[in-house]
């Protein structure tokens, strides 16, 4: 069973173009099963922004869940969502971020990748 660690980043201040939707910042690859271990989200707006993050558990049926809701970011500053825990992820689950202002964030995630 191999592993890569990995760091994957999301440039929401290009790729996030519509307030309050959400968008998918990572998706766990076939065959793969991921363990987060960090997740920084970075408010680079000079405003405050108010985010979410959901995990969409894919498997039959699918299951969304908050993991985070109506968090606020202060302008300039970021956020260590992980602070120490660890999130498992199987095969095709995925990572989801809303904020309340498009083009506001980027997401940095440090990832263990296991062939299963």
């Amino acid at each position: 069973m191999a592993n890569t660690l990995l760091l994957k980043t999301f440039d929401g201040g290009t790729n996030y173009a519509s307030a309050n939707a959400d968008t998918t910042v990572y998706t766990v690859p076939s065959a793969k099963t991921t363990i987060v271990i960090g997740f920084m989200v970075s408010n680079i707006t000079t405003n405050t922004i108010v985010i979410g993050v959901k995990i969409q558990d894919t498997a039959s049926p699918s299951v969304t869940v908050n993991y985070m809701k109506n968090i606020a970011i202060p302008s300039g500053s970021s956020l260590e969502i992980m602070s120490g825990n660890k999130l498992i992820l199987n095969t095709t689950d995925l990572i989801k971020v809303t904020s309340d202002t498009a083009n506001s964030f980027d997401i940095t995630l440090s990832i263990v990748e296991q062939d299963t």
